[in-house]
């Protein structure tokens, strides 16, 4: 592999920065990611770094989930859990679609986000995670901070139009698990509770 083709805005991050976001909790972490002989590193998650910088001190990880998908156009639907997730790329590029199902003023909000080796997210719990591969051979991951639940996560449907989540490859030419495919629209929603 050639690593002189990785593109600068993906892979040659300098400063680690944390910013907030309109769903209240919910935070972007542009990550340092160094490009040497190897390829690239990074250090993906380290709380000292990043507390203070404005990261939530009580965020314990106590699991790392992986997954490998394969095309462009994977769509995963906006679920909540019961846990706050550290979200991050090591390959590929991803379409982040974040809602807050929380109850509260700031339900409904949702905030996008294009995730790259070099653009992480924290979401907070109660708020529902969605995302969208935009290359083939994707590696996510994301940090939780304590086992989901067995209890259902609440859905909303990816095509909500009171969302109005603009998906760079259309729904009808995504690909999406049969679970995602038929989830209550918004109107619908029980907000979770704190």
């Amino acid at each position: 592999m050639n690593y002189s083709n990785y593109d600068d805005a993906l892979y040659r991050n300098r400063t680690l920065t944390v910013r907030p976001t309109k769903i209240p909790g919910m935070l972007i972490v542009e990550q340092v990611v160094n490009v040497d002989g190897r390829g690239w590193m990074k250090e993906n998650f380290q709380l000292s770094a990043l507390l203070p910088l404005g990261f939530p001190d009580d965020f314990t990880p106590v699991g790392n989930q992986v997954a490998s998908i394969q095309h462009r156009g994977f769509t995963r639907g906006i679920h909540a859990d019961t846990v706050n997730k550290f979200i991050s790329v090591t390959r590929g590029e991803v379409f982040a679609a974040i809602v807050d199902l929380r109850e509260g003023d700031a339900f409904s909000a949702a905030e996008t986000v294009t995730l790259t080796p070099s653009t992480a997210i924290y979401v907070p719990k109660g708020c529902g995670n969605s995302y969208q591969t935009l290359v083939d051979d994707v590696q996510y991951t994301y940090l939780e901070d304590q086992r989901t639940s067995p209890a259902p996560s609440t859905n909303v449907s990816l095509g909500d139009p009171d969302l109005a989540i603009v998906w760079p490859i259309s729904l009808d030419h995504a690909t999406m698990l049969a679970d995602d495919h038929d989830r209550p629209s918004l109107a619908d929603v029980v907000p979770v509770r704190s």
